[in-house]
């Protein structure tokens, strides 16, 4: 082939990118732009005050078309599918209790997106910033409001495989003292002391005594429920094979994710039910992979997110393993129930 003929060749392969490269754009922008839409049939959103105080409230972000998707929205807890009321921000992922909020948002760049985690107040205002060094994925508030807790991808995009890494860090929200990983805590793992270079930490959930938590710890391509004490820097190994925990309200189960064997890769987990006194496991009535750290709505039913036509969608199950699973809101994610 002649160096004429070479040079066609590459200019038209480069054409060829160019277009692809720029239809992809136009369709992506297309697309963003008709979710600032309302889409007909889909859940009624009205702009409203939206508080984190009071009792009764099941607040979530939005995912249904239009221009409050993404925003904080409010409905009556024992009508989750009724008509919302949306007030900012914007966030990815949600948390609240006992009137305070967090809000992991992404802040986007002309090259890229950064990251931050807000405490919100009850009215929603901002009290302070902290950033964030990766995609955001977990978010809670301690039942008294005076911790919340974030953790964020920052190698890797998905907890179905092992190549990830995260950052979980914590903050008191009186003092805005930030603990920014938990990686700087000691570790007791079967009653001795450890280290590792892989450890990874996510999915905090507080106990109401401002000093216990538990999470997930990682090492070695095994996860384990951690008990946390955040006066003593300690995280103590619980349980193993446990992922995403959520302390029920009296602080005597925990909720959680745990891989099945024979299940696929990309989706490998069913949720369970942790007894702390007995270490007794109960498989719930939800037969879908779940890969989100469920919320106790009462002492007897668990919320969690599934995957929908609008991104996710709400769903509820029997903590006891017993009836079954259903969706209660479309286009929801990250529930927080108030009081």
């Amino acid at each position: 082939m002649s160096v004429r003929n070479r040079v066609l060749v590459l200019v038209s392969a480069l054409a060829v990118l160019a277009a692809v490269g720029l239809a992809a754009v136009l369709h992506a922008s297309a697309r963003a732009e008709r979710r600032d839409h309302t889409r007909a049939g889909g859940p009624r959103v009205t702009s409203g005050a939206v508080s984190l105080r009071g009792s009764g409230r099941l607040v979530f972000r939005n995912l249904a078309w239009g221009p409050h998707r993404d925003e904080l929205t409010s409905v009556p807890a024992h009508d989750p599918d009724g008509p919302r009321t949306a007030a900012g921000p914007k966030c990815l992922r949600f948390y609240a209790a006992a009137g305070t909020g967090v809000c992991l948002q992404a802040v986007h760049g002309p090259v890229s997106d950064t990251y931050r985690a807000l405490v919100l107040d009850a009215s929603l205002h901002i009290r302070d910033r902290y950033d964030v060094p990766g995609i955001p994925s977990r978010a809670r508030v301690s039942p008294t409001g005076h911790f919340a807790a974030w953790t964020a991808f920052v190698g890797g995009d998905s907890y179905a495989g092992t190549d990830f890494s995260t950052r979980t860090a914590v903050v008191d929200t009186r003092s805005g003292t930030l603990i920014p990983s938990l990686e700087a805590f000691r570790i007791v793992k079967d009653g001795r002391a450890y280290r590792a270079a892989d450890v990874n930490f996510w999915g905090v959930t507080f106990a109401d005594d401002d000093r216990t938590f538990y999470a997930t710890l990682a090492t070695k391509g095994r996860t384990y429920l951690v008990r946390g004490d955040l006066r003593a820097r300690t995280v103590t190994t619980l349980h193993a094979n446990v992922e995403c925990p959520s302390l029920s309200p009296d602080g005597t189960r925990v909720a959680y994710k745990k891989r099945v064997a024979g299940l696929p890769k990309d989706a490998p987990w069913r949720l369970y039910v942790l007894d702390l006194r007995t270490m007794r496991e109960t498989a719930l009535a939800e037969p879908r992979s779940v890969d989100d750290q469920a919320v106790w709505r009462d002492a007897r039913t668990l919320v969690y997110a599934l995957p929908g036509d609008y991104g996710a969608d709400l769903y509820q199950v029997p903590a006891d393993g017993s009836g079954r699973a259903r969706k209660i809101s479309p286009a929801a994610v990250s529930p927080a129930y108030l009081g």
